[in-house]
Formats: structure tokens, C-alpha cells, sequence
């Protein structure tokens, strides 16, 4: 979301939010500023709102294609109508997507703190949404991933992706539990790996896409700088990297200032940044026309 934006929402919905940004250092602070993002959030005009511009803000920083995540079930069950805030986030990202050029679906996550139930109600949201490509699990690691796993069964039974954040917070444990029977086709972050050289062999030999967010895990306290972030060893171990953003407005890091950041700390070049994009095109759930156009558009801004 734009902060402005947040602003505005806040005002009309009698909610005080601060004019300078949000301010936090670890986990929990974090997970307090979502706190302040979610009083915000009421009506269905908001949520329409954010997806639209969501879409306006990544076509203008030449994003082609993405998915993103959106705790539906959460928003539903705070404002007491389970499928308004999903319904009316789908209205805005199709205005959006007609308007700008972009193409656009949704990963509906689960936070691992909450119930078995609401897990379930986030699987049937999903089924009832061509616009909904996945679930997943995330939020703190530290709560196993186990209660769930009938849920992410009967979703790859459906059909649907799954997607699980893992190997951030927590270490290698995290990571089999998702990849096992959480039923992970990619590892969002999945840094930990290194922690376990027969869990990067495995990951490898699956060529399972790890989703590595740089400035987030920095920000978060789960690297030191970007310097000392694990990246170029996770592309050495020779597993699959994508490069992606996560929290990109409360850090002030889209996705173009995300490959500048590791092109000048890590001294990339053109053709590695293009590998990073194809890598990122190649896990994506899209569909084979949009991935190959994809690629090409790649291979074009690489020559």
C-alpha cells in the first residue's frame, strides 16, 4: 500500500496513522505496524483501492507479471463478511490490470498462529476464485506448520498451488516440514537451507525456487546488511533463485530498487540480473503463453 493512501483510508475510517512512515527493528515491531495497516482496512472501497493502485505501482516500475499475497480470510472474519475483502481485492486488480497493462493473481496466505479453521476458510475462498492461484502459510515459523497439512493437501487435490514462507525465522526443520508434508512447490525465502548441506542437495536435486527477499530479510533482523546477505551462496550452492520483494512499501524497496541493490552490492551483471528473471518467470504459476512471453521480453531487454 502507499502510505498516502494508508493515510486517507485511516482518516475516513477514524483511524489516526502517522505522516512520516512506519518505524520498526525486529519481528514483533513489524508485526504491530500490521496491526496499525489492518484497523485501516474497512470497507470494501479500500480494499478495491489498494489492488488498483498495486497494479498502477508495479506497471510503472516495469513488472510485467505478479503474484501477490493477501490474507483474506483474516480481513473477512475482522470485519465480520468472510468473502467481502477477497471479492472486492479481485474487482481492483482486474480494473487494474485492464488499465495498466499487467497481469496479475493472488496467493492467499495463512498465518501460522492462527487456527486450523480459518485455514480451512482461506481454502475455500480460494476454490471459489479463478483469480487465486495458491496458499500457503506464513508469519512466525516458530508455530510448525504440522496442524495444517490436511488443509494443503485437499489444496493441491483442488488444484490450487501451494506456497509456504519457510527458512527464514526458523532453520532446516522449517524447511522439511514444508517441503514434506506442508507440500511446498516453492520456499518463500528458504535462506536457512545453507544451515544443512544435505537439505541444499536436496533442494537442489528437486530445483525447488527458493524466494529471496534481500532488504526485507535486512530489515527484519534476519541478516545483518545486505553485504552479509546469503544470496550469491545460495546461487553458488546452485539452487534455483528467484528475486523478489516483500514489504516493499513499508521499506521503500519495489522490486526494479531490489535488483539494483544486489547489482551494486553484489557486482552482478546484465546477464546474472537476466538469470535472476528468468529464474523468477520459470517458478511463477503463470500460464505458458505468459511465461514464454515473458522470457522474451527479457532476452530482448538483455540484448
Amino acid at each position: 500500500m502507499r502510505w498516502g493512501t494508508l493515510r486517507e483510508i485511516g482518516a475516513a475510517n477514524g483511524v489516526t496513522v502517522p505522516e512520516d512512515g512506519v518505524r520498526f527493528g525486529s519481528f514483533a515491531e513489524f508485526f504491530a505496524q500490521n496491526d496499525l495497516v489492518r484497523a485501516c482496512l474497512r470497507r470494501p472501497a479500500d480494499f478495491r483501492r489498494v489492488a488498483y493502485e498495486f497494479c498502477e505501482d508495479e506497471a510503472a516500475q516495469g513488472t510485467r507479471y505478479a503474484e501477490v499475497s493477501f490474507t483474506a480470510a483474516g480481513h473477512g472474519e475482522r470485519l465480520g463478511d468472510l468473502g467481502m475483502p477477497l471479492a472486492a481485492v479481485l474487482e481492483g486488480l482486474e480494473a487494474g490490470q485492464e488499465a495498466f497493462g499487467i497481469e496479475c493473481r493472488l496467493i492467499l496466505d495463512h498465518s501460522r498462529r492462527r487456527s486450523v479453521e480459518r485455514a480451512w476458510r482461506t481454502l475455500d475462498l480460494a476454490r471459489r476464485h479463478d483469480g487465486v492461484v495458491a496458499v500457503g502459510l506464513a508469519g512466525d515459523e516458530a508455530h510448525s506448520g504440522d496442524p495444517f497439512d490436511d488443509v494443503f493437501a485437499a489444496a493441491r487435490d483442488a488444484g490450487l498451488h501451494v506456497v509456504h514462507h519457510a527458512g527464514e525465522g526458523e532453520g532446516p526443520a522449517s524447511i522439511r516440514q514444508a517441503l514434506g508434508p506442508g507440500r511446498t512447490e516453492r520456499l518463500g525465502h528458504g535462506i536457512r537451507v545453507l544451515d544443512d548441506p544435505d537439505l541444499v542437495a536436496e533442494v537442489r536435486e528437486r530445483a525447488v525456487p527458493l524466494e529471496v527477499c534481500p532488504s526485507s530479510n535486512v530489515a527484519l533482523g534476519f541478516a545483518a546488511s545486505l553485504d552479509d546477505h546469503p544470496l550469491p551462496r545460495l546461487r553458488e550452492a546452485g539452487l534455483v533463485v528467484t528475486l523478489n520483494t516483500d514489504i516493499p512499501a513499508l521499506i521503500n524497496t519495489p522490486l526494479a530498487t531490489e535488483y539494483a541493490r544486489v547489482r551494486d552490492t553484489f557486482g552482478y551483471d546484465d546477464p546474472t540480473l537476466a538469470d535472476l528473471a528468468h529464474a523468477g518467470v520459470e517458478a511463477s504459476f503463470a500460464p505458458t503463453e505468459t511465461k514464454a512471453r515473458l522470457h522474451r521480453e527479457i532476452e530482448s531487454w538483455l540484448s
